[in-house]
């Protein structure tokens, strides 16, 4: 028996639309639930490692105070003071939020790079090289389809 079965003046919530914003618990989520969660191109990226075309992503020129978000379960990524044009045609940021991404050794496509990955629900959103601006020196490459933006 269901717990509205059980108590007459309870009501379910009517399913809303994922929001990227919100932060889920990934590990509750299905591959199936995944797919209806995300758009196809967002599927296709965050969990099948695709890519955007260059210079084609909405975050691409994006230049606004706040912070990107993990598209598929909404963890603060990168503060908008992190990001700068690398002229690599993807949006580029000099430093992730502490323990909000991981690093994976790619050597897909035939060649040498690191994976980026979101902490929190393991989700592909770009890659990492060690060409960038100090302080860090290095260009994490990510995919605008791979983030929400949330405005301060």
């Amino acid at each position: 028996m269901s717990d509205s079965a059980a108590d007459p003046d309870r009501t379910d919530p009517e399913p809303t639309e994922s929001d990227p914003t919100e932060t889920v618990d990934p590990s509750e989520l299905t591959d199936e639930e995944w797919r209806d969660r995300l758009s196809e191109e967002e599927y296709r990226i965050l969990r099948e490692a695709g890519t955007e075309a260059r210079f084609s992503g909405e975050y691409v020129d994006h230049d606004a105070d706040g912070v990107y978000r993990c598209g598929a379960c909404g963890t603060v990524l990168f503060d908008a003071d992190t990001k700068y044009d690398s002229g690599c045609g993807w949006p580029a940021f000099y430093a992730a939020e502490d323990d909000a991404v991981t690093t994976h050794r790619d050597t897909s496509h035939g060649m040498r790079r690191t994976e980026v990955r979101c902490a929190n629900c393991d989700s592909h959103l770009g890659h990492v090289f060690e060409d960038g601006p100090k302080p860090t020196g290095k260009r994490f490459c990510i995919n605008s389809v791979a983030m929400a933006f949330d405005d301060e």
